[in-house]
């Protein structure tokens, strides 16, 4: 989504709720337009969450609330969709069979896939549409039903790494991040490879954030925990995750 309907958008979901004094919800958002959200809401006055409907969802619905509630809650309900387990389901046949449905991208969170199931987490108002539409995902049958039982599928794991660089520029953070030269580094910055919270960077200049996500083509994807840090000799501490 382009940052600056983002935005737009945003403001429309503060006015609504501030208006009306109910909460009301955008989204659901990617791990970089949440940080977008987030740097722009915390700006603001006004008390505002992220849920996806289970713990650390990579996709998030942001829920913007009034000040007479207490509690933060979120429209979400997951479908779980069983087939087979001699059939082979990924993410793209499920999140396609549901775009095929009329769907937005928008109503539709994480899909965590494992033998023989697959668990969609989705706006509550779409919920039954989905389960009583879906008979078919690609030509894999499957029965669909409300809600899920037992453990969630293995998600994807967040590793923790600890570097030192010159600086907070782009071209550094992405040297250490991608383990790439620094000449390299500035060669995929400039050549429109790398993303800062989903938006193109190719300024090499250009100093990064705690908090901020780095998408560097063809290397993956990185979350800056903190550039706060400096050793003796002044360089700075780089600590970040990375998807794995």
């Amino acid at each position: 989504m382009d940052s600056d309907l983002i935005i737009a958008r945003i403001d429309d979901t503060v006015n609504i709720c501030q208006r009306t004094n109910k909460p009301k919800f955008l989204g659901f958002l990617s791990c970089e337009e949440a940080v977008l959200v987030q740097k722009y809401l915390e700006k603001r006055d006004l008390s505002f969450g992220f849920g996806g409907g289970y713990e650390n969802p990579q996709r998030v619905l942001l829920g913007c609330f009034p000040e007479w509630m207490d509690y933060e809650e979120y429209p979400i309900t997951a479908v779980t969709f069983k087939f087979r387990k001699s059939d082979s389901l990924g993410h793209r046949d499920v999140l396609g069979s549901l775009m095929a449905l009329g769907i937005k991208r928008e109503s539709v969170g994480d899909i965590l896939i494992d033998e023989g199931r697959a668990i969609v987490f989705v706006i509550k108002d779409i919920a039954e549409f989905v389960i009583t539409q879906t008979e078919k995902i690609g030509r894999v049958g499957v029965t669909a039903e409300l809600g899920y039982t037992g453990q969630l599928p293995k998600q994807s794991a967040l590793a923790e790494f600890t570097d030192t660089i010159a600086s907070a520029r782009l071209d550094c953070v992405v040297s250490a991040v991608a383990s790439l030269s620094r000449g390299a580094a500035a060669e995929k910055i400039t050549a429109g490879l790398v993303c800062v919270n989903s938006v193109v960077c190719e300024k090499i200049t250009h100093n990064v954030n705690n908090g901020d996500i780095i998408t560097v083509r063809g290397k993956g994807k990185f979350i800056l925990s903190s550039i706060d840090g400096k050793t003796r000799k002044n360089r700075v501490i780089l600590q970040y995750k990375k998807y794995i």
